[in-house]
């Protein structure tokens, strides 16, 4: 009977190496990670700075203006301050209501059935990021100021014309918002436990996709409000008392109320992240499918 002597330590068999490796391994990262902590730190405050040493800069203009915040005063007595505001706060809400109605169900069938499309429909989606919003407003304006649809003849239906610019051009963000909600849930097992229920589709899309997508379309609706209030370029062709044009003209003929106007829109927009950040966090109950416990 051959043996070697037993010893009461770990024996170093074909793993060791390996074990050595790790060990050498881990021994090697640790100090790294330390010297990378004071570069990350670094770089959250440089990003820091660079919103906030703007905001800084644009307070302080606000602040010149005499009386002491006459600015802020007399933005908050221009009429067409809060009517702009809440026009263009009224467009966006119905633009993400619509891209909701539009984008949920074609990311869902997409995704369900025909999975082959899905390269199709992000190079769509795309395409604003392609076409600048000039050359798309000049189209809108062209196509519909006459017979058959001549929208752009009317209050009515030159909003309804921004509203549907809004849409396309919030299309790359509610998009991705609601595909990365949709790849983070299983639909089609929560498909088949509906249609063996006995729901159609409709319900299956306001009852079971949609309260599972609720932090991402409060991401995709929040990203495209900012964009509907703050843009510029369609509403100056389109709608005349919207916000982006308002300030617009207001910077061109006043010096102090345009900063404070910028500050106090920034703070609303702030305000209504936190809003939608709470509400999403308010209700996290999602529809799962297990299996028995």
């Amino acid at each position: 009977m051959t043996g070697g002597p037993s010893t009461g330590g770990p024996s170093i068999g074909p793993r060791a190496p390996g074990a050595l490796e790790s060990i050498a391994t881990s021994a090697l990262a640790r100090p790294r990670r330390r010297l990378g902590a004071p570069w990350a730190w670094l770089v959250f405050v440089v990003g820091i700075l660079y919103f906030i040493v703007p905001l800084v800069a644009t307070f302080e203009v606000s602040l010149r203006a005499r009386p002491f915040l006459a600015a802020y005063t007399n933005s908050f007595a221009d009429s067409h301050f809060a009517s702009s505001l809440a026009y263009s706060f009224i467009v966006g809400v119905i633009t993400v209501i619509l891209s909701i109605a539009l984008i949920v169900p074609t990311a869902y069938w997409v995704r369900l059935r025909a999975p082959r499309l899905r390269p199709i429909v992000e190079f769509v989606t795309l395409l604003p990021f392609v076409i600048p919003p000039v050359v798309l407003v000049f189209g809108l304006i062209r196509a519909y100021k006459g017979p058959p649809l001549p929208l752009t003849r009317t209050d009515l239906g030159s909003t309804a014309l921004l509203v549907f610019a809004y849409i396309i051009l919030s299309l790359p963000y509610m998009y991705r918002s609601v595909d990365a909600g949709l790849r983070a849930i299983d639909i089609r097992t929560l498909t088949e436990a509906a249609q063996s229920l006995g729901a159609g589709w409709v319900m299956i899309i306001t009852r079971v996709i949609l309260p599972n997508l609720r932090v991402a379309l409060l991401s995709g609706a929040f990203l495209s409000l900012a964009i509907v209030i703050g843009e510029y370029t369609m509403a100056s062709y389109l709608a005349r008392p919207a916000f982006g044009p308002y300030l617009q003209n207001l910077g061109a003929n006043r010096a102090y109320e345009p900063a404070a106007v910028s500050l106090i829109s920034f703070g609303l927009t702030w305000l209504a992240m936190i809003a939608i950040s709470l509400f999403g966090r308010g209700s996290r109950t999602r529809i799962q499918v297990g299996g028995a416990h």
